[in-house]
């Protein structure tokens, strides 16, 4: 008996064309955002597992495939990149990557227990964190949320940065 894909092929292609053509200051802003978050005060690799966090649990396989990609290339293994959409119970993560990937949790999930980031998480990751690396982190989860919306309505192919997507 022959296997069957049980999905159909998706067509690659976005909805329109380069957004920084339309508002050319998309560029200033992502400029700014990633200054922000390269301040040093938090691990680069950090910042890029919460953000595929990030774009895991939107469910955007751009932004999860785009995070995977720079993690890649920064030289992390496989086994952390894999190993993110199961944070908690998986062995390759510190304490403090562990408290961040909490965090990102945390603001995009809803709560059924009330507000989303508590006390004993604030707590937690406050152990881990000064104020301007706890800045920097929520700076980095704002940052890829500002672009949950792009990368939704755009939809950019994934495997490509948009701005080689209309290239």
């Amino acid at each position: 008996m022959e296997a069957r894909s049980i999905t159909a092929e998706v067509p690659m292609a976005s909805r329109m064309s380069d957004p920084q053509e339309a508002v050319p200051e998309l560029a200033e802003v992502s400029a700014a955002l990633f200054k922000a978050t390269g301040n040093r005060s938090v691990p680069r690799s950090t910042i890029g597992l919460i953000q595929l966090r990030a774009g895991q649990i939107v469910g955007n396989t751009y932004l999860t495939v785009l995070h995977t990609g720079f993690l890649r290339k920064a030289g992390e293994s496989e086994e952390r990149i894999t190993a993110v959409a199961s944070w908690q119970d998986a062995p390759y993560f510190t304490a403090a990557e562990r408290a961040a990937l909490a965090l990102v949790e945390a603001v995009l999930q809803p709560s059924a227990h009330g507000e989303r980031v508590s006390d004993e998480l604030y707590a937690q990751v406050s152990e881990h964190y000064d104020t301007k690396a706890l800045v920097t982190l929520t700076i980095a989860i704002g940052q890829v949320n500002f672009f949950v919306p792009i990368a939704l309505i755009v939809k950019p192919v994934p495997g490509r940065t948009f701005a080689d997507q209309w290239a």
